[in-house]
């Protein structure tokens, strides 16, 4: 630690917690940890590989899926070093830069998730409310602007984070509630005025996770009133069943993610049990969920993964 006033001092480290109270059985914890890792790399990995390989579904839905599989990957990926560490070999140091390079990715990877949310309820919107359109309103080159819009949202958003926590001192206890760095647990450690950050931090919520939900209930209120106008129930049914998928997706992410949210900035003296197992949720189900939720749901990608296996 270096000296930054007479009384105050700045950690050159952060501490990585497990779940607190349960640190001599972490690595058996860490067991079904583990598990959810495996699905979510290998799931989503297989996705990708089936859509890539597959010139059937290279239409804007799959297009789309795969890119909420790169950014599960992504999220995975970024916190499974420091969870591994933290819980098979109580590794708990990490440095400052690293810590806001990983808070980076985390919050940047999930706000693309996000977007790509929104664009798949936009997608579900045109392709059944106006089905003889759909092909030449999602256009190739169009799908990839609008993916490439999504990183552009999720980078830009997060990119102040690193240099705006790089600037306070951290003269509190180093400990962090999680395996990994999250933006709001970095902050409670900080000893200066982190009035700006707590302002940007529900800003870039707010349009994101908060705008993106709000648009999301709209399109599914469009989507109903269209379904609603058919006159066959069969045919209800049928087009309602196409955003069975998406709709589990959204619920897995959002559910967790403003549950989170409101108790980091509502709940604050519950107990801290619940902070963290939220937070692990928060991270690590969606990742697990959305490979599992698509591939029971979808019938043509099922079908492609069990022709793949069996070969």
């Amino acid at each position: 630690m270096s000296v930054a006033n007479d009384t105050k001092f700045t950690h050159t480290v952060f501490l990585l917690s497990g779940i607190s109270g349960y640190e001599d059985i972490h690595q058996w914890i860490f067991i079904p940890f583990c598990i959810t890792y495996v699905i979510s790399l290998v799931g989503n990995s297989v996705i990708l590989f089936i859509i890539k390989s597959d010139p059937t579904l290279h239409e804007p839905m799959y297009i789309f899926l795969s890119i909420l599989a790169v950014s599960d990957l992504g999220i995975s990926i970024g916190t499974l070093s420091t969870t591994l560490g933290v819980f098979l070999f109580n590794s708990r140091e990490i440095g400052p830069e690293a810590c806001f390079a990983q808070l980076f990715f985390i919050h940047s990877f999930s706000y693309i998730e996000s977007s790509v949310l929104l664009v798949m309820a936009f997608d579900r919107v045109i392709a059944i409310s106006n089905p003889l359109r759909y092909a030449s309103i999602l256009t190739l080159p169009r799908i990839a602007k609008i993916g490439l819009g999504c990183v552009i949202r999720g980078v830009a958003v997060v990119l102040p984070a690193p240099f705006l926590l790089k600037r306070y001192r951290y003269c509190r206890a180093n400990v962090l509630s999680h395996s990994y760095c999250l933006h709001l647990d970095v902050l409670k450690i900080a000893c200066s005025d982190i009035t700006v950050n707590n302002i940007y931090g529900l800003f870039a919520t707010v349009i994101t996770v908060g705008l993106d939900s709000v648009l999301i209930l709209l399109s599914y209120v469009m989507i109903l009133k269209t379904v609603l106008s058919i006159a066959s129930r069969a045919e209800c049914l049928r087009a309602l069943s196409t955003c069975v998928s998406h709709l589990c997706a959204v619920l897995i992410f959002y559910t967790p993610g403003i549950s989170l949210s409101l108790i980091n900035r509502f709940a604050s003296s519950s107990s801290s049990l619940i902070h963290i197992l939220m937070g692990y949720i928060y991270l690590l189900l969606p990742p697990t969920m959305n490979p599992i939720v698509y591939s029971l749901k979808n019938k043509q990608l099922r079908a492609k993964i069990v022709r793949v296996f069996v070969k």
